[in-house]
């Protein structure tokens, strides 16, 4: 048959040809070009008869309710029970809005098998938020800390922050959502540095952070987005006249001293290093202490570190954080660095000792407008 929306053939998974077809692909590529592992795109599609089309899942019986392919699913177990015992290092990932249940347990548990799911949910929000919202007061706090925490415990989950649609096909980044036209005339550090501009970098390091942080297992980062490329990627074809102008990265822009995108790729860099020192993608869910509407402040645990943003244009001072243990903490990241283009409003040296109150341990410290810091104890 036809996918009625995409205009795409569908294969017959019953079909023992079809099997053989679809597994010797997998094996062709694996022994022939080395690859890492395998993205199953439209794995929704697959998985039910009616392929995700005008349905919403809100909950179990909406995914057993006799329109699941079983052959379907059938297939994505064999296929990754194969990958999986051939190539213990390799990786599939599964592009699945409807949250299937089992989808990344291992076959031998009942599972369908793929080592992660993609959390498709956490670019649409973003971009909804962008496009939609007329002013930062309007940002729901409940509603980002909900998304980006919404998985099924241990079920490995990959966080980003744009997917293909911005950084390939063709609308705009989120860099580009964020300082839009001024990316062309306001990026150099020669040029005064604009509201449009201070806010795009703040809050392009904030929209990493706490997606990286608290979004999943795994990261995500479509090539260019880690220094917040102004353009998308796009191939020569027909839709463009065969146009070769957007089919590059331009990666000099990090390499110029005079450009602010430096300081994007810097910190995304830290983050990274940081994930590495104190590997919270390794840990469970993040404890969420606090979504305050108001202030537009989130803060959360995970890896032992606090992580507080402050998403507001407003800077608080004396801001109680509530802490997992008593003692002294220290920042260990400051999204408003010098380092990384900000202000330097934060002393790295000041010492945060805290304090109980309601049978609750806090600490005090002063929150710059749109920064994120996290902190770490020190002494007990």
């Amino acid at each position: 048959g036809r996918h009625s929306q995409w205009n795409s053939r569908l294969f017959d998974y019953h079909k023992t040809q079809t099997l053989q077809f679809l597994l010797s692909n997998l094996r062709y590529w694996m022994e022939e070009f080395r690859f890492d592992g395998f993205r199953f795109d439209g794995v929704t599609s697959m998985l039910y008869h009616h392929h995700g089309i005008c349905h919403t899942f809100g909950g179990y019986p909406g995914y057993f309710d006799g329109n699941l392919n079983m052959d379907a699913v059938v297939y994505m177990m064999l296929a990754n029970d194969l990958l999986h015992q051939e190539y213990p290092n390799v990786v599939t990932i599964a592009e699945d809005v409807s949250g299937y249940p089992g989808l990344c347990l291992p076959v031998r548990f009942g599972g369908v098998g793929f080592d992660y799911r993609l959390a498709m949910s956490v670019p649409d929000m973003w971009i909804k938020l962008l496009k939609e919202s007329k002013s930062d007061a309007e940002w729901d706090m409940g509603h980002i800390a909900y998304t980006l925490n919404n998985r099924r415990y241990r079920e490995k989950t990959i966080a980003y922050v744009e997917s293909h649609d911005q950084a390939l096909v063709g609308d705009k980044t989120i860099a580009f959502w964020l300082m839009d036209k001024e990316m062309y005339t306001n990026m150099s550090v020669l040029t005064p540095l604009t509201s449009t501009v201070e806010r795009g970098l703040a809050l392009h390091k904030l929209l990493r952070l706490i997606t990286f942080s608290l979004g999943g297992e795994a990261i995500l980062t479509f090539m260019g987005n880690e220094f917040g490329h102004p353009e998308w990627l796009d191939f020569p074809r027909a839709g463009n006249n065969e146009s070769y102008q957007y089919a590059r990265r331009q990666y000099n822009l990090v390499d110029d001293e005079l450009l602010r995108y430096r300081f994007l790729h810097r910190f995304d860099g830290f983050i990274l290093s940081s994930e590495r020192e104190n590997p919270w993608l390794d840990s469970p869910n993040a404890y969420i202490h606090l979504c305050h509407e108001g202030d537009k402040v989130i803060s959360y645990e995970r890896a032992g570190l606090c992580f507080v943003f402050n998403f507001f244009w407003e800077s608080y001072t004396d801001y109680p954080i509530r802490v997992g243990a008593p003692g002294k903490y220290t920042v260990v990241m400051d999204t408003d660095h010098k380092y990384f283009g900000g202000h330097g409003r934060v002393d790295p040296n000041t010492e945060y000792f805290s304090y109980e109150e309601s049978d609750k341990i806090f600490i005090k410290t002063y929150l710059p407008s749109r920064t994120a810091l996290v902190y770490r104890i020190v002494a007990e």
